[in-house]
C-alpha cells in the first residue's frame, strides 16, 4: 500500500529519484528506481502503528525569513544551504572545529582519520559561522554545538565557547568521546567558567565489550561532576553488538542523575560503504529501539511514552502568544526522532506520562495560546491563570497521584512567568530521546527539507545534517574546499 511520494537517492551513484513510502509485510519501506542502478528497497520505519500514531503531529514550519539560496527545481538536496523549501528554522547548529581525532571508531559520521588532510576553521572563521547563526530570522540559532573530528583536540575551544556566549547563544554544547576531559581535569573547570551548558559524551554502553573507553568515560564523567556540566550520553546503537544495553544505559544514567541530563540514542548510519547484508544485519529503526527499551526496563517506560519531536509545539505556540515574540519551532519530521521524559527518585524512575495525560496537557497548551491570540481574556495573566485550571485536569488524568512537584513548576512557569522554575523540571528529569539520521539507504528528500539541526561552514551556509553527512557528500566537500593541507 502506497502512503505517499517523496524522493530518495539511488544508493550508489546518488543521484536524486522519485520514490515511495509503502506499507508492506508489516512494515514501511521506501522504494525508488535508479535507471542505472535498478530498484532498491530499504525499511524506512518498522511499526506501521507507530508510524501513524507519530504521522498525526505532522507540523510543517515557516522556514527562515532571509534563506540563503534561490529555489529552482532540482537544487534540493545536490545543492543546498537553506533555502525557501526549507521549512525549519535552526534549533541546533553543528560546528566542525577539526577533523583531528584521538580514536579511531569504526563507526563515524566524519570518517575522520582516513581523509588524509587536516580541516580546522580558524577562530575568525568560527567567529563568521556563529554571526550567520545568530543572524538568522525570524529567529536566532539558539544552541551551537562544536563537533568534528574531536573538538577538544583544539587548544582554542575555552575561547571558541566564550565566544559563542558573547554572540548570545543560550546553550552551548560539545560533543565529544571524553578523552581530553578525562586525562585533564582542569579542562572541564575551564569550560565551565567559560559559559559552556552542556557536554555530548559519546557512550556505547556499560561493559568493555560494548564500549571499550568505558574507563575514560567513567573518569570523564567524575570531572564533569566536579565542574558540575550537565551531560547527555549519546550511544550509536548498532542491532547485534549493544542494542541489548539499551535498559542498562538507562540505568546508568538514572544513577549518575546528579551530572547525565539525558541520553540521546542515535540508531546507526551507514555513511560509508555498506552491504545489504550489514544492513539487514545491524540497522537497527526507532521502533525496535523504543520497543527495547520497553522490554529492557520491565515496562517502566512503554512504546506509547515516546513523542515526536513536533508535539511540542503548542509551548511555542504559548510563548508567542504571550509575548508576541518569533519562537523556536520544533518542526523536524515527525519520524525523525522520539523523546520523553522520566522523573527519577530514590524509588526509581517514574515518565512524565504517568504524571500528566501528556495529550491533555497540550490541548489545554494549545487552547490558552489561541485565547491568548484572539484577546478573549481581559490581560494576559488572566488567560494564563484560567488556563492553568484547565490543566490541571490533564493532571488529575495521570496514573500517577505523586504530581504535585510538577503542578508546582507548571504553576512558576506560567503563571509567575518564572521561566528558571524550567531549570528545577530539567534537574529533576532525565530526557531520554532518540536521533534517527538517515543513510543513502533510507534517505527522505521531505525530511530533509524539515530538518532542525544545520551544519555552519566557513563559506557561510547552513547544510541540513543528513545532506551534510550522508547525502551529496556535503562534509568532505566542504572540508576539502577549506583544508588546511591537501
Amino acid at each position: 500500500m502506497e502512503i505517499k511520494k517523496t524522493r530518495s537517492l539511488c544508493p550508489v551513484c546518488g543521484k536524486v529519484l522519485e520514490a515511495n513510502i509503502v506499507e508492506e509485510e508489516g512494515k514501511i519501506w521506501i522504494v525508488r528506481t535508479c535507471p542505472e542502478h535498478g530498484k532498491f528497497r530499504y525499511v524506512y520505519w518498522s511499526d506501521p502503528a507507530m508510524y501513524y500514531r507519530f504521522q498525526q503531529f505532522d507540523a510543517v514550519g515557516r522556514g527562515v525569513t532571509n534563506p540563503q539560496n534561490p529555489v529552482t527545481s532540482d537544487n534540493c538536496p545536490t545543492a543546498c544551504g537553506l533555502c525557501s523549501n526549507h521549512h525549519s528554522g535552526t534549533l541546533l547548529a553543528n560546528i566542525d572545529l577539526t577533523n583531528r581525532c584521538n580514536l579511531n571508531c569504526d563507526f563515524c559520521f566524519a570518517n575522520a582519520r582516513a581523509c588524509g588532510f587536516v580541516y580546522e576553521p580558524t577562530f575568525d572563521e568560527i567567529v563568521k559561522m556563529m554571526q550567520v547563526l545568530r543572524n538568522e530570522k525570524p529567529v536566532p540559532a539558539p544552541a551551537v554545538q562544536f563537533s568534528g573530528g574531536e573538538p577538544t583536540m583544539r587548544d582554542d575551544l575555552v575561547e571558541i565557547v566564550k565566544k559563542a556566549k558573547e554572540l548570545g547563544f543560550p546553550q552551548v554544547q560539545i560533543a565529544t568521546n571524553g578523552v581530553k576531559l578525562a586525562n585533564n581535569p582542569e579542562l572541564a573547570q575551564q569550560l565551565k567558567d567559560a559559559g559552556l551548558s552542556t557536554i555530548y559524551l559519546h557512550f556505547d554502553g556499560v561493559s568493555d565489550a560494548t564500549n571499550p573507553f568505558l574507563k575514560i568515560h567513567l573518569k570523564a564523567l567524575e570531572n564533569l561532576t566536579k565542574a558540575g556540566i550537565g551531560t547527555v550520553l549519546v550511544p550509536t546503537i548498532i542491532k547485534g553488538r549493544n542494542d541489548q544495553e539499551v535498559g542498562q544505559i538507562l540505568k546508568f544514567a538514572a544513577d549518575h542523575i546528579s551530572i547525565v541530563r539525558g541520553v540521546n540514542f542515535q540508531p546507526v548510519a551507514f555513511t560509508g560503504a555498506a552491504k545489504d547484508e550489514d544492513i539487514d544485519r545491524e540497522r537497527i529503526t526507532i521502533p525496535e529501539l523504543i520497543g527495547d527499551i520497553e522490554t529492557q526496563t520491565g515496562g517502566i517506560l512503554k512504546t506509547s511514552d515516546f513523542y515526536p519531536v513536533p508535539c511540542v509545539l503548542p509551548f511555542s505556540d504559548l510563548v508567542e502568544a504571550y509575548t508576541g515574540r518569533p519562537q523556536v519551532r520544533f518542526t523536524a519530521h515527525e519520524h525523525c526522532g522520539a523523546a520523553t521524559y522520566v522523573f527519577v527518585t530514590k524509588d526509581g524512575m517514574t515518565p512524565v506520562t504517568r504524571m500528566v495525560d501528556v495529550e491533555s496537557l497540550f490541548a489545554a497548551i494549545e487552547q490558552m495560546a489561541d485565547k491568548l491570540r484572539k484577546g478573549g481574556a481581559i490581560n494576559k495573566y488572566a488567560a494564563l491563570l484560567e488556563g492553568v485550571k484547565e490543566l490541571h485536569a490533564s493532571f488529575k488524568k495521570g496514573e500517577k497521584k505523586s504530581t504535585a512537584e510538577f503542578w508546582k513548576l507548571i504553576g512558576k512557569t506560567l503563571v509567575g512567568q518564572n521561566f528558571d522554575a524550567l531549570r528545577e523540571f530539567h534537574w529533576n528529569a532525565l530526557f531520554i530521546g532518540t536521533m534517527h539520521f538517515m543513510d543513502r539507504y533510507n534517505y527522505d528528500v521531505e525530511r530533509v527539507q524539515r530538518c532542525c539541526i544545520h551544519y555552519a561552514t566557513p563559506d557561510g551556509k547552513l547544510i541540513p545534517f543528513c545532506t551534510y553527512n550522508s547525502g551529496p557528500v556535503y562534509r568532505e566537500k566542504v572540508w576539502k574546499e577549506h583544508a588546511k593541507q591537501q
